[in-house]
């Protein structure tokens, strides 16, 4: 959780606020990818979005 603090703390003092938007696309995009490698049900569904 250190790391998410000393970020959002750069993120306030650099003024870099437009970071984030594209941080937590990429986080849902290669979490979404790790998901659906791993769960064999569902892979259709997910590669359906893509």
């Amino acid at each position: 959780m250190d790391i998410l603090l000393e970020f959002w703390e750069f993120l306030k003092e650099r003024k870099k606020f437009w970071l984030l938007p594209i941080l937590l696309m990429l986080a849902m995009v290669i979490g979404l990818a790790i998901f659906g490698s791993t769960a064999g049900g569902l892979s259709p569904f997910i590669y359906a979005l893509f």
